[in-house]
């Protein structure tokens, strides 16, 4: 099959449809990518890339053509607004002048809905069909993370997604709590598929290198959190925690791997509170990376702001964690929390409880090794069940070949 997929972020940035890119193409297909400048997470266009320069690149058998956007800056108000919406009009002029033809069109919705809009540009010019892959809610979920407050924006975004699902051959959702609201947007149940995220086969258990121990504090045990610094995460519930195990008499060393639009706040809070000797920032490394530093670690963290929409979500770090069969302990609600709680894998509180969130992290200080243990090969056994890449990659192409073109 020749497969288009449209994204807002593909390679170099990083985000999990570069994998299952990847895996399209090892499978035997021919995969190309329509997507823009890449500009996440800092905001700036990578450095060496430009339009036109980079309007069309390869990497790893797949084609992208690039389209130009705003940046995100800051990531908030305005700003993002404007950056979704400049990729949505230039992306979908750029899919007129693509010198190809396409079977299938896969969208990967992390964020924003508005990526569906040159989907359907391309639906009609190579007559192919949608399937629109659901990564958040929109718009609850940029509304959840602070991103877009203004009344009008929500409105016109909330009718857009309307729009979108029904110019879509199937509606993919990572999470089964996303179905009931996909069928209050107008949608049938039929044309509802449930397609949960896997991760990178490199995510595996690995023995501790001396070239990570080195960074990690040298004494105390190691809880770490990988992944994005933003309002979404619930930072809070992390430093309350420490402050808590603090006084506590508790000696906990917090690693966070990652960047992003609220670590200088975050930062300044935890220097306010003079916790700085126990929180260690080593910033953004490669993905490839991330079992390497796991390794390090007794445990990992997920943490979430209170929210609805939130509760509906796996975050994808879940999976890359079990991967690596790490023990989890997590401050998220819904459906996050109920896949640590099936697979035995981990320790689960309320979003931003922090006394129960502490209350969890000294409950697992507290088992023996052989219990710890346990929960890492849970972990595995159930990302092995659950969200195996070759299944998934299985799953997508026969999705693909239940609807004929038209």
């Amino acid at each position: 099959m020749k497969i288009l997929i449209v994204t807002q972020y593909f390679w170099p940035e990083n985000f999990k449809i570069n994998d299952v890119a990847k895996g399209l193409v090892a499978k035997g297909h021919n995969v190309s990518v329509l997507t823009g400048m890449p500009n996440y997470p800092k905001g700036k266009i990578f450095e060496g890339y430009s339009f036109p320069k980079n309007k069309k690149e390869y990497y790893d058998g797949i084609t992208i053509y690039r389209s130009p956007l705003i940046p995100r800056g800051h990531g908030s108000g305005v700003r993002l607004f404007l950056n979704y919406f400049s990729l949505a009009l230039s992306a979908s002029i750029r899919v007129l002048f693509v010198k190809n033809i396409f079977d299938k069109i896969l969208v990967y919705e992390v964020s924003p809905v508005t990526i569906g809009i040159p989907a359907i540009i391309a639906k009609y010019r190579f007559k192919a069909p949608i399937f629109f892959w659901v990564q958040d809610l929109w718009p609850e979920s940029v509304v959840a993370a602070g991103g877009i407050t203004n009344k009008f924006m929500i409105n016109l975004i909330s009718k857009l997604t309307r729009f979108i699902y029904q110019h879509c051959e199937k509606i993919l959702v990572q999470s089964k709590a996303f179905i009931p609201y996909i069928l209050n947007q107008n949608v049938s149940n039929s044309k509802i598929i449930y397609l949960p995220n896997s991760t990178e086969s490199f995510y595996n258990k690995v023995d501790v290198k001396n070239k990570f121990k080195k960074l990690m504090p040298k004494e105390g045990p190691i809880l770490m959190f990988a992944g994005n610094i933003g309002e979404a995460q619930g930072f809070n519930t992390m430093i309350k925690s420490a402050s808590y195990l603090n006084d506590s008499g508790f000696k906990v060393n917090w690693v966070i791997l990652g960047d992003g639009r609220q670590r200088e706040l975050i930062e300044k809070k935890i220097n306010d509170l003079g916790l700085q000797k126990v929180f260690f920032f080593l910033g953004s490394y490669p993905s490839e990376e991330m079992p390497n530093f796991f390794a390090c670690a007794d445990a990992l963290l997920v943490t979430l702001k209170k929210n609805l929409i939130f509760s509906m979500t796996i975050p994808n770090k879940i999976q890359s964690y079990m991967a690596c069969s790490k023990p989890i302990i997590a401050s998220i609600d819904g459906e996050g929390g109920r896949v640590i709680l099936e697979a035995k894998c981990g320790l689960v509180s309320p979003s931003e409880d922090y006394i129960s969130f502490s209350k969890s992290i000294i409950d697992f200080l507290k088992l023996e090794a052989d219990e710890k243990e346990l929960m890492g090969k849970n972990a595995r056994l159930y990302f092995e069940k659950e969200f195996d890449r070759e299944k998934q990659t299985n799953s997508i192409i026969n999705i693909f070949k239940g609807i004929k073109n038209n």
